[in-house]
This record gives structure tokens, C-alpha cells and sequence, in this order.
């Protein structure tokens, strides 16, 4: 599986975990809920900033989310 699908699959497993909307993510991370969308369905590339700050909203290590169960 390629890195952005590995990646958006582990960020919207980390989300769901902890229970919350791809909005809210959105909103903690200044981006829009398309975005965050695009992410987990393995579209977009993302910048190590921006994956850091999603991995503190989601209370996991980043290196966390480059690996999807």
C-alpha cells in the first residue's frame, strides 16, 4: 500500500478512535473538512508540519500515522 493511502487510513482510524469528525480535525489544524477528507482517502500529500499537527490533535505519535492496521 502506498505511504498516502497508509497515511489516510491510519488518520482516519486514529479520528474514529477517539471520536472525532473529520471537521473538528479540520478546524484544530486550520484546514477545511475536504481536506482532511482528501487525506484519509490517500489523495494528498501532506507536509511533516502539517502531519505533526494532526498527530498532536489526534494524541499519537506522528509516526504513528505512516502505519495503518
Amino acid at each position: 500500500m502506498e505511504v498516502k493511502k497508509r497515511f489516510g487510513k491510519a488518520v482516519k482510524e486514529k479520528r474514529n478512535a477517539i471520536g472525532i469528525s473529520q471537521e473538528e480535525l479540520a478546524m484544530r489544524i486550520g484546514a477545511d473538512q475536504a481536506y482532511i477528507s482528501r487525506i484519509e482517502a490517500g489523495q494528498m500529500n501532506v507536509t511533516i508540519e502539517t502531519a505533526e499537527q494532526i498527530a498532536n490533535v489526534l494524541q499519537v505519535d506522528v509516526g504513528d500515522l505512516f502505519i495503518a492496521q
